[in-house]
């Protein structure tokens, strides 16, 4: 009883919404072509009322030196008018920049800094965990194990003992040398 029936049919053919999808492409791209037309009049139109075309047939030396102070004198203030422009969108980059960072603060989620490594000590690491709350120094050679001096000793007069080294092969092969070692407590550690 309780079918659930699938999604109605839409209105439109297929072949119609293929028609009108066609429609809306080359109605895109015409639009695209006459906004692409409009920059290129713009610009002709801006280039035109900026640089006016040079005259410079029938002029004398005095004049014609005269129009490239001229033009030196406006290429000066173009290129001030550049780095303003240029320093303006850098500056409004950096400022978006923070406005990014700011919002991924705000967010929750942020890019984690490069870390430095630094050199920290148990007792400025248990410090800085604990506060106040540490007391004292942390030793942790206290809790190592002690050695006497006589077992360091002892070591060492068993492996000078050994000397040759093809001597104790000879002696420890076969049955007979592990016996020994066993004996000897060489083998038990």
């Amino acid at each position: 009883d309780t079918y659930l029936s699938p999604q109605p049919k839409s209105k439109i053919s297929a072949s119609r919404k293929l028609s009108l999808k066609m429609l809306l492409l080359t109605r895109a791209c015409e639009d695209l072509e006459k906004e692409r037309q409009e920059r290129e009049e713009e610009k002709v139109r801006y280039l035109g009322e900026k640089l006016p075309p040079l005259q410079l047939s029938g002029m004398s030396m005095k004049e014609l030196q005269d129009l490239c102070k001229q033009l030196h004198a406006k290429i000066d203030i173009v290129d001030e008018e550049r780095y303003d422009c240029e320093y303006k969108v850098s500056k409004h980059n950096k400022d978006i920049h923070e406005l990014k960072l700011k919002v991924q603060d705000l967010g929750g989620k942020f890019k984690k800094p490069a870390l430095r490594k630094v050199r920290v000590s148990a007792d400025e690491m248990m410090r800085a965990l604990l506060g106040s709350k540490h007391k004292g120094s942390m030793d942790l050679r206290a809790n190592l194990k002690s050695v006497k001096k006589e077992d360091v000793k002892q070591d060492k007069v068993l492996t000078s003992e050994v000397g040759d080294w093809r001597k104790n092969v000879e002696a420890m092969s076969g049955m007979e040398g592990r016996k020994k070692m066993f004996d000897t407590g060489g083998g038990a550690q």
